[in-house]
């Protein structure tokens, strides 16, 4: 976030060197100063929260507004300011989101698409996101979790009951994450049965 920080100091330093040139030469003001006074609290509240962390439009707009004093129209004044300025970006924030949590943490196309709609991105752009995931993608993540869940697999079960419930705990863990039901339980399949002829050599 320092080269994002750096790059706003600037911006902010080629403004105030602008409308002071324009003060001294006795021209009309270029900012409106009571509109801005209202906006800027609204604005050091709004680089605050992107600091911490990247957000969606609607989800900075949604804690901006948690503050009941703020005007709905200088709000959306200060995010449009951000968004003009690339510091507020919706396509960047979904592409990311998407690589991350898929990459990180196993998560799903679908669960992704859930939470970029909880997060107010548009269909567009979630479509535009989601295209990173391939099917190639999603088979290797749901694969590499039921290996590593298959792993805790002690022992070759004795009955058809005890291998069921090693299925289940390995489908549970894609399911979870919002593998499709035939894509998981093919994998999972998959996954205990080389376990088991792991633990019978």
């Amino acid at each position: 976030m320092t080269g994002t920080g750096e790059a706003r100091d600037a911006k902010l330093e080629k403004l105030r060197a602008a409308m002071e040139k324009v003060a001294a030469e006795g021209g009309e003001p270029i900012i409106d100063a009571d509109a801005e006074a209202v906006k800027a609290p609204i604005r050091s509240r709004a680089l605050r929260l992107l600091d911490s962390r990247a957000r969606s439009r609607a989800e900075l707009r949604g804690r901006l507004a948690e503050n009941e004093e703020w005007p709905a129209v200088a709000i959306d004044e200060v995010l449009d300011d951000l968004t003009a300025s690339k510091l507020l970006d919706d396509a960047h924030f979904a592409r990311e989101w998407v690589r991350q949590r898929h990459a990180g943490r196993g998560k799903s196309r679908m669960v992704l698409d859930r939470e970029l709609v909880e997060k107010g991105i548009p269909a567009h752009l979630r479509e535009e996101a989601l295209e990173q995931v391939s099917d190639a993608d999603e088979s290797a993540i749901a694969r590499s979790l039921a290996e590593k869940k298959a792993r805790t697999i002690k022992t070759v079960p004795a009955d058809r009951a005890a291998r069921d419930k090693d299925l289940r705990r390995v489908v549970g863990v894609l399911a979870r994450r919002g593998f499709n039901q035939g894509l998981s339980m093919s994998i999972a399949i998959d996954a205990i049965d080389a376990r088991y002829d792991e633990l019978s050599s």
